[in-house]
């Protein structure tokens, strides 16, 4: 080492030890309140901070962020940081266009805009026009746009808009031709599509929540109704609805011919059961055609009274079956498309073919079937990856689909049914070279044996010194699979001799059912465990050091990265638990908290109590040295509530005997993270990597 860096590396330590001496966190105040759960009492001293609208809470986030945001001032090279991030993230980007009717639709972003353009054209070589742009909602970027649904006759769009990154959406409809907004507005709707029929569209919405209460108050009453273009939405007619279990989801859809209406009800994340009618039956009642809710249900399509479905009915890895709706009886259904050996990720009808993207080590793979269920080809894809797309009219002859990796953002390639040709259709010129960097997948031993794949990203031949910066991501839950996928603020890390690491930890999908299943309720440790696993293989074998090796992790993710920070704070330097669930013992009293239950389990069982008690991050806090931590979370997350973070960040603060700073940055006019503008993303990642480079005395050379 050269006496220069020798003396920048030491100059570095005395000012982050000098930053780490001056921080002086709030005092929160601590109350009183105690819950009995089955004769255990557990205090809740800071359970005040869930009510996000009282002037205390709103004091305490001020100051919190006060702090957080004068550390993250005093990074010398915070700055640069960003402006890297920022030219990263500068590049145009398109996603897969997908016909309906006359007009392909895709999006767009020239680089910087805070929320990509939605684009249509007149068959593929029309000339371009933009159909909605949600830039132009909010000053601010803060505005989403979503489709919820083409009318039958593709002439109409219901859309939907989201403010702030809630969940909360509203939906309008708009001629598509003349781009003429018409004068429905349906508020209060959360979790629905519009499924058309005839003039007008069923959607689903929540009783209005309590004034105040609007980010936090549990969603109840999920009812179906029918809503006739031009009517008010007090004149809408309810279809379904089911008082006695309020705490249900409710979902419509329409077959494309417009024969069956379909009801999709389920009590949590897993588990459904579908009932439907025959719309040409003028008096038909609702008939289950699945029962629920141990399985997993999708309608796909119908021919005639033959409905085609994708489940996991006797079938962990998925597969497509045939279901007659005058029959439909279970002994009756006709598997056309097996269970394989590998998930059955989704299915995509279109071109008169079913398009199946299968997961094989976590990497897409996809099959051209016949409706029947006969294999016609493989796709030829680029490589190891993640593929979406595919979809489009019952006539088309080439469709779309986008193909991204660890380093190379989405490119969209034409496919042609009949020959099976693939075409590179758009590639995104970079600010940087893809080819400098590899990605291998390696297999290691967690806890109990079982073996688990992640994949390591890093610059091409990097030395396995011990000595790299290393971000370790996972999320291991709710059936929820990782796959290789670009992130443009990444490249920071790895342009600087970092490495990234993504395990697909036990409760995703990568391996099916199964998988999910030993990741899920009294199985929820493993997922704790083989992400520790995963941490302690990358030491054992070089990659990085407990010194330079940081844990992030977003939602179920951030309970990963709260519990395993709590259970070995020894084994990482820094730590980053994202929007995270972290209170297990009331997480199910917000918003649509109670539909984890399933996931999960719930405090309200006495045996589920006992389970959640040993891993919910909030109740494991001790007096002890825990790794520099940035708690991050958002004033409208009304998804997992910013009540988890603010309480952690409290009892962390008032327990951290160490010299590493803990911190809780608090974004304002944001949510969970969909619709969130670019411009917020780039502030996050900024803080978040110059945060990590930091605390491990690294200088990133901009």
């Amino acid at each position: 080492m050269t006496k220069k860096v020798l003396f920048t590396t030491l100059l570095l330590s005395f000012i982050s030890v000098t930053l780490f001496a001056q921080l002086s966190y709030p005092q929160t105040k601590k109350c009183d309140t105690v819950t009995n759960y089955f004769g255990t009492k557990i205090a809740d001293p800071y359970r005040w901070l869930e009510d996000d609208n009282s002037d205390e809470t709103k004091a305490w986030v001020v100051a919190e962020n006060k702090v957080t945001f004068d550390y993250l001032a005093k990074i010398p090279y915070r700055d640069k940081v960003k402006k890297r991030i920022t030219d990263l993230y500068n590049f145009p980007r398109i996603s897969a266009p997908s016909r309906s009717g006359e007009y392909y639709y895709y999006s767009k972003n020239s680089g910087l805009q805070n929320q990509s353009i939605n684009y249509y054209k007149k068959g593929i070589n029309g000339t371009e026009e933009i159909f909605l742009d949600p830039n132009t909602f909010s000053a601010a970027g803060t505005a989403s746009v979503g489709f919820a649904g083409f009318s039958q006759d593709r002439k109409k769009l219901a859309y939907t808009v989201a403010n702030a990154g809630s969940d909360w959406q509203t939906i309008y409809v708009i001629d598509v031709a003349t781009k003429e907004k018409l004068t429905d507005q349906l508020d209060w709707v959360k979790f629905s599509g519009a499924a058309w029929k005839d003039n007008g569209f069923y959607y689903s919405h929540y009783d209005i929540p309590e004034k105040g209460k609007e980010l936090s108050n549990a969603n109840k009453n999920h009812n179906v109704y029918y809503h006739k273009l031009g009517d008010a939405q007090d004149k809408d007619l309810l279809i379904y609805s089911d008082a006695a279990h309020p705490l249900r989801y409710h979902g419509a859809e329409v077959t494309d011919d417009g024969r069956f209406l379909f009801i999709n009800i389920s009590e949590g994340t897993s588990g459904n059961e579908i009932i439907g009618r025959d719309l040409t039956n003028g008096s038909s009642d609702f008939k289950l055609l699945c029962p629920g809710f141990d399985y997993d249900y999708s309608v796909l399509d119908n021919t005639g009274s033959y409905i085609i479905m994708q489940t996991n009915f006797n079938a962990p890895n998925q597969k497509v079956v045939l279901i007659d709706f005058n029959n439909p009886d279970t002994a009756n259904w006709k598997d056309i498309i097996p269970e394989k050996k590998e998930l059955l990720q989704s299915v995509s009808v279109a071109g008169g073919k079913l398009f199946c993207t299968y997961l094989k080590d976590a990497s897409s793979h996809v099959y051209q079937y016949s409706r029947s269920g006969q294999l016609e080809r493989e796709i030829a894809l680029p490589g190891i990856g993640t593929a979406s797309g595919f979809s489009g009219e019952k006539d088309d002859k080439i469709l779309y689909f986008s193909f991204t990796s660890f380093t190379n953002p989405s490119s969209v390639y034409s496919y042609t049914i009949e020959s099976g040709e693939v075409k590179l259709y758009m590639k995104p010129e970079l600010a940087f070279n893809p080819d400098d960097f590899e990605t291998k997948q390696v297999w290691y031993t967690s806890k109990d044996g079982t073996k688990v794949p992640m994949f390591i990203v890093s610059k091409m031949g990097i030395k396995l010194d011990g000595n790299n910066p290393t971000m370790l991501y996972g999320y291991g839950g709710f059936n929820i699979p990782l796959t290789p996928t670009f992130n443009a603020a990444r490249m920071v890390l790895l342009e600087n001799g970092g490495i990234y690491v993504m395990a697909n930890l036990r409760g995703g999908s990568e391996y099916g059912e199964a998988w999910h299943k030993a990741g899920m309720l009294d199985n929820k440790q493993n997922v704790f465990d083989d992400f520790i696993a995963a941490a302690e293989y990358l030491i054992s074998e070089k990659y990085t050091s407990s010194a330079k090796l940081a844990i992030s992790g977003r939602s179920n993710g951030g309970l990963l990265v709260g519990a395993c920070m709590t259970q070995r704070p020894d084994l990482y330097k820094v730590c980053f638990p994202g929007v995270g669930v972290l209170d297990m013992l009331r997480y199910h009293k917000f918003t649509v908290g109670w539909g984890w239950a399933v996931e999960y389990g719930s405090s309200d069982n006495e045996h589920d109590f006992k389970n959640l008690i040993k891993f919910s991050p909030l109740h494991n806090v001790k007096s002890t040295n825990y790794p520099a931590t940035m708690i991050t979370t958002a004033d409208h997350d009304d998804r997992v509530v910013p009540a988890h973070s603010f309480k952690f960040a409290a009892t962390l603060q008032a327990n951290q005997k160490g010299s590493a700073p803990t911190l809780i940055r608090i974004d304002v006019n944001a949510g969970h993270g969909g619709g969130r503008p670019l411009s917020k993303t780039i502030d996050e990642d900024t803080d978040i990597y110059s945060f990590m480079f930091y605390n491990m005395g690294v200088t990133p050379k901009y």
